[in-house]
């Protein structure tokens, strides 16, 4: 029998998404893989490993506590805080040796005092905010004011890099087009005044759509996971997805011809069919918003979940023959036979997107981790 719930994770598509993305970057550019979120759901230190072994060379989370993870877990590589840290929260970062990134000169005096402090050196990237409106200023000359107070921090801190995040990479072309404008001089001329330094702005939309943005790093997320970043078919862009999310049939029973399933009584049978009940709902990650909205594989066939989706159960109609059994295994997201559904497509179904999808499942849902179906631990 399977378990109630489980994602499996195939380390391997990971290195193959890594490798075929590093293939397709301009000039000599590098790849940050992007492992904030626990690795977007799959899992932050497996889904590292296997992006360095697939040829990144940098690693990218948010918050400190994330690359402090990644300390503990043995893994030394190069790893970029792209998110703020607070006061409290840069004691975490500089122990874990992170690499930060700063717009104001407030947060940049702070982090040179904290790091003189302990006696260490931070490497610092200026972000400049060229459309997403989020972190990073919009002004320039202040930031060419925060890397010329970085370079005079005496060794507290090490101007490292230049940086920008794009706001339409995914479904905006013009738009990608208009910032990429408004940082390539900046970048330019802080190369020209700090030579060396390392100019990123890519994400996986924008290392797909636009050579033009690779510079010297990409950091790539959601694509690495074999996710589309314009959530359309994953493979039509050569990305292979890495995970899957099973369940069981827990129960089979009969519901006759005006009887209800589930909280509401969102779902009344209209002639007699057979109902299974599987053992993953919300507190699993499967969302609410798919309820009387949603496919689930059985022995290869799809059939349809009806009914609320509850904290813990979903129930799905097997027609007026039961073409399943208690103790089948039951497909969410991934292949069975020759049936196949996708983050994008469940995302779809709700109005949202693929990274919501597998980020949203939750640590209830215990990771297995296979290398093309040969076990990992």
């Amino acid at each position: 029998m399977a378990l109630r719930a489980l994602a499996r994770v195939n380390l391997a598509a990971i290195e193959r998404n890594v490798g075929w993305l590093r293939s397709s970057l301009s000039g000599q550019a590098e790849l940050c893989a992007v492992v904030k979120a626990d690795g977007y759901g799959h899992g932050a230190a497996p889904a590292a490993r296997a992006a360095l072994a697939g040829g990144a060379t940098w690693l990218a989370v948010a918050t400190a506590d994330e690359a402090a993870e990644l300390r503990a877990a043995g893994l030394s590589e190069p790893t970029l805080v792209m998110g703020a840290v607070s006061s409290e929260e840069l004691g975490t970062a500089i122990a874990a040796g992170a690499e930060l990134v700063a717009w104001d000169r407030r947060f940049t005096e702070r982090l040179a005092a904290a790091a003189a402090e302990r006696d260490s050196s931070v490497r610092v990237h200026v972000k400049l905010d060229t459309g997403m409106g989020r972190l990073g200023t919009r002004d320039r000359a202040e930031a060419f004011e925060i890397a010329e107070l970085i370079a005079r921090s005496r060794g507290a801190l090490e101007l490292a890099g230049a940086m920008t995040h794009f706001a339409t990479a995914d479904d905006d072309p013009e738009f990608l087009d208009r910032q990429l404008s408004a940082f390539e001089p900046f970048a330019s001329e802080l190369r020209s005044r700090f030579p060396g330094i390392v100019v990123h702005a890519a994400n996986s939309a924008a290392t797909l759509r636009s050579p033009a943005s690779h510079f010297d790093l990409v950091r790539c997320g959601i694509a690495i996971y074999g996710c589309d970043p314009m959530h359309e078919e994953p493979s039509e862009r050569g990305l292979e997805p890495a995970l899957a999310l099973s369940s069981y049939v827990a129960a089979v029973k009969l519901a006759q011809s005006g009887e209800s399933i589930g909280y509401g009584r969102r779902f009344v049978a209209e002639r007699d069919t057979w109902i299974g009940t599987l053992p993953i709902g919300y507190g699993d990650g499967v969302r609410r918003a798919l309820t009387n909205n949603c496919d689930v594989l059985l022995r290869g066939q799809r059939y349809p979940l009806v009914g609320t989706v509850s904290m813990d159960n979903i129930t799905v109609d097997l027609g007026p023959e039961p073409g399943a059994q208690p103790g089948d295994e039951a497909i969410l997201i991934g292949t069975d036979g020759g049936e196949r559904q996708t983050a994008e497509q469940l995302a779809r179904r709700i109005g949202t997107i693929n990274y919501e999808i597998v980020c949203g499942i939750s640590s209830r849902v215990p990771r297995a981790y296979h290398h093309d179906g040969e076990p990992i631990g």
